[in-house]
């Protein structure tokens, strides 16, 4: 019998992924909560990202006891950093902008629990936010810091570009590294990172726009003086926070123990909701859309056929929610999102397992000038981590899609255009054991669809 990720998962239990190595600074840290006394955990995303990347982590959380309600996943207004941190830019934030929202989500999340101090966890640049946050007053307020592949030392150290806050010799980062310790006492810190593959910290400038010129970085520049710092040997930049290796890691550190369980355990009932937003001026925002439609189809998993009419349907109003939406379990399903100007959606999702709130929906972009040959655009999505590494299997229909590179993984979609003959064909997507099936819908009629998988 050939074992699947799912399976090894499924059967996983509290068995250990990987060895971890125990970077200097493990020691000094001091002792982690009981389970029974675990702070409420505030989820802090990255640069463009949204909340809804966390949620395969809560489910995990939930899984093993922590109560939904203990948990929060904020959504930056507008999740891009600026250019140079200290110029405004439209739909773009500072790195001030991101503590103020991040400082009133702390305070929230303790009104909310009665909590003296919570947990934050945060994916590279949120791990900005984090660090900001507690050296400018919130020290009081955090018990835990988990920094998930943040560029603690830049994604690149030279003297280009010194009011960028990825820049390590910038301003920015030098407030937040200054001092024998790069940790502020009273906190415990744990930071999480690849062995190699995080594309954000790489020795060559390729993927800052500069190949053959040296960054002044390491694989290592996620670390901090003073922090416990793991190595989670080649996941990439999404991964070190999303991945299951991860998400033990972080509940090691905060619950002070090792998970019941790395599966996520199914619900009976699923009740899904979320948020529609948008990319105004091709700028990617967490800002609510209004007049958006969603409609929610159930389909085969294996042909990607509608399974009768829609299972729920919904405008949006000022706020941008949609739902309720009652399904099952183990249902594949189809959003069509119809958004302002911008093109229709189709996303089909493997299953959701357990309900969730924070069901984000954006429309994909709008057709380029790479698109006007293509009757079908197709694009797999894999939010929680990069395409292009040599252990990946990615498919589409059985072919590589050409986005897919080897080496350092590159980006979190890779695209299929399709020609006439294949309008309206059902085109199975797969990733490694996981599988997803999406239908090519036409791009005359400005419409887009994306495979994306749940996990």
């Amino acid at each position: 019998m050939k074992l699947s990720r799912r399976m090894i998962l499924q059967g996983a239990g509290s068995l250990p992924f990987a060895i971890a190595s125990l970077r200097a600074g493990a020691l000094a840290q001091p002792t982690p909560a009981v389970p029974s006394e675990v702070s409420p955990i505030l989820f802090v995303h990255g640069n463009g990202d949204y909340d809804a990347l966390w949620m395969t982590t809560i489910w995990r959380m939930e899984s093993n006891g922590i109560a939904r309600d203990r948990m929060a996943a904020i959504n930056f207004t507008d999740p891009n950093a600026r250019s140079d941190d200290k110029v405004e830019q439209a739909g773009r934030s500072s790195t001030e902008d991101q503590r103020r929202e991040l400082a009133a989500a702390i305070a929230e999340l303790k009104r909310r629990t009665g909590a003296s101090r919570v947990a934050l966890v945060g994916s590279s640049r949120g791990g900005y936010a984090i660090r900001n946050v507690i050296k400018n007053g919130g020290v009081g307020d955090v018990s835990h810091a988990v920094l998930c592949g943040t560029p603690n030392h830049g994604v690149f150290a030279t003297d280009d570009q010194p009011n960028s806050e990825f820049n390590g010799r910038g301003a920015f980062l030098r407030s937040l590294n200054e001092g024998e310790s790069e940790v502020t006492p009273g906190v415990a810190f744990l930071t999480l990172r690849s062995d190699g593959m995080d594309k954000y910290a790489q020795a060559d400038g390729r993927f800052v726009g500069k190949p053959g010129t040296p960054t002044g970085v390491t694989a290592e520049g996620p670390e901090l003086k003073g922090a416990t710092n793991l190595v989670l040997g080649a996941l990439d930049h999404r991964e070190v926070a999303f991945h299951p290796r991860a998400f033990r890691e972080i509940y090691k550190f905060i619950a002070g123990g090792e998970p019941a369980r790395i599966a996520i355990v199914p619900e009976q009932s699923v009740r899904l909701s979320g948020l529609v937003t948008g990319t105004p001026g091709g700028v990617s925002t967490n800002r609510p859309v209004a007049g958006a439609t969603v409609d929610i189809f159930r389909v085969d998993p294996e042909t990607g056929e509608r399974k009768g009419g829609a299972v729920h349907s919904a405008t949006t109003g000022a706020d941008g929610r949609w739902g309720p939406a009652q399904v099952e379990p183990f249902w594949s399903l189809e959003f069509v999102l119809a958004s302002p100007d911008a093109p229709t959606t189709h996303i089909y999702r493997s299953p959701f397992p357990r309900s969730s709130d924070m069901v984000h929906l954006r429309a994909a972009r709008p057709l380029g000038p790479a698109d006007k040959d293509a009757a079908a655009v197709v694009i797999m999505s894999r939010p929680r981590g990069y395409f292009g590494l040599p252990r990946d299997v990615v498919l589409f229909d059985g072919r590589e899609p050409a986005d897919v590179k080897s080496g350092v993984p590159t980006d979190s979609t890779a695209t299929l255009r399709l020609p006439a003959g294949e309008v309206g064909r059902n085109l199975a997507a797969q990733f490694n054991e996981e599988r997803i099936v999406a239908r090519a819908w036409p791009a005359s009629e400005n419409r887009i669809a994306i495979a994306e998988l749940t996990y």
